[in-house]
């Protein structure tokens, strides 16, 4: 049985229009009353997800959230964390320093708003403190690596991204955990974060089996919370690559997938 289920967002739990149908809302709210933890497992950060906590009904005590694609943990009531990998100052310095080199948009994501270096701030940059609803601030890089930083995100064109890619030090795919959240973002965390080692942990302390976790999403950042599931799911609009390595393949998010695995393989098993 399914006890716990972590579940990405863009692209999955929201619909192309980045909303929460009625359907996917239904089976969120039936599958918690049967006892299973539902867990938002995102690379935004909580500022950004709370207005969808609150519409799921996921901000009651012992529910969790995951933020900053597992660079931080949290209580979802309360926000208190409990398991947090955070960017050193050396590491921003060093990321900023090659994004000023390969002339790439930076910005650095901590709990209190996006903060960039670059004085010519890039329309995504902008657009991505909106969606997440953040304040966005320029400071020098000095600044920025005093702060406490969850993650750090370059953010550009794909076929942009992807040359910048090219250019960067092999090193920086060895010290850091790096992954493409989507075409237009390579984001850049501590080694030790990722969302697969925040589910991992989150069932430790709930002292459940992986068996018993559930992971759905759809990118190649959710493929280390997919790997390290029991029952790993994949969106019919997920990456190919990814769909090999799933128990399950869903329906699209257009398609309330999320509604449908929930209704499917969580809450059947629960009522037979």
């Amino acid at each position: 049985m399914i006890k716990l289920v972590t579940i990405d967002l863009d692209g999955t739990l929201l619909d192309p229009e980045r909303k929460i149908t009625p359907e996917v809302k239904a089976a969120v709210k039936k599958a918690k009353t049967l006892g299973v933890k539902i867990v938002i497992c995102t690379g935004r950060p909580l500022m950004g997800v709370t207005d969808i906590l609150e519409e799921l009904e996921l901000t009651e005590h012992g529910d969790y959230v995951i933020t900053y694609n597992g660079a931080l943990v949290q209580r979802a009531d309360t926000g208190e964390e409990f398991i947090k990998e955070s960017i050193s100052r050396e590491d921003f310095l060093d990321i900023d320093a090659m994004a000023r080199k390969i002339n790439v948009p930076l910005m650095a994501i901590t709990r209190e708003g996006i903060y960039t270096s670059q004085r010519d701030i890039g329309k995504y940059v902008v657009h991505e403190a909106a969606m997440v609803k953040m304040p966005l601030y320029y400071r020098l890089p000095e600044e920025i690596g005093a702060l406490e930083i969850s993650k750090v995100m370059t953010v550009d064109e794909p076929e942009k991204l992807d040359e910048a890619i090219a250019y960067m030090p092999f090193e920086f795919f060895e010290r850091f955990n790096m992954v493409k959240s989507t075409p237009y973002y390579l984001e850049f965390m501590n080694k030790k974060a990722s969302k697969g080692s925040a589910l991992k942990h989150l069932a430790k302390k709930l002292f459940l089996d992986i068996d018993e976790v559930m992971a759905i999403g759809d990118e190649e950042n959710d493929r280390s919370m997919l790997e390290a599931a029991g029952c790993p799911v994949v969106m019919a609009n997920g990456k190919e690559e990814l769909k090999k390595i799933a128990t399950y393949v869903t329906k699209s998010n257009a398609e309330s997938g999320v509604a449908y695995a929930l209704n499917e393989w969580v809450i059947k098993p629960y009522e037979q």
